[in-house]
């Protein structure tokens, strides 16, 4: 039962902050390829229900700012804008683990109009790619600290 509420709390941690999951997987002694597994699911799992609840959210967001009469744009969103067009989905999907959340990441390429299915390839990529390179450098630094 131990186990089982350490790979929850991997799963979990991903779902919202990425970077949790590699931290706490090798924190808690589980083996790499687990705690890879569990950190992509966890971050897809976000994306996916984010993503699909999504398009309502926005036309909900859209439709309160036109009543309030709030600027559509500030400072930080005209950035991720010049990101986006820029790099893509794939710059974005590319930042959503390190400097968004999946959630953040989800959202932004949603209000963005990018198709789910591009979302879902794209965060796919993005989390095998970083969730190899997070677990393998926390499972490295806590070997370190360890000894």
């Amino acid at each position: 039962m131990q186990f089982a509420m350490k790979l929850a709390s991997v799963f979990l941690l991903s779902t919202v902050k990425f970077l949790g999951g590699p931290l706490a997987g090798s924190s808690m002694g589980i083996g790499f390829w687990p705690t890879l597994l569990l950190t992509v699911a966890g971050m897809m799992t976000s994306v996916f229900l984010i993503s699909g609840v999504g398009r309502r959210w926005v036309r909900h967001r859209q439709q309160q700012r036109r009543l309030r009469r709030v600027p559509m744009f500030s400072k930080r969103s005209r950035n991720i804008i010049k990101v986006f067009k820029k790099f893509g989905m794939g710059g974005i999907a590319f930042l959503t683990p390190v400097l968004l959340s999946p959630i953040g990441g989800t959202v932004i390429a949603t209000l963005l109009g990018v198709p789910r299915r591009r979302i879902m390839l794209h965060m796919l990529w993005s989390a095998v790619l970083w969730g190899g390179i997070l677990t393998l450098a926390s499972a490295r630094l806590g070997h370190l600290l360890h000894h």
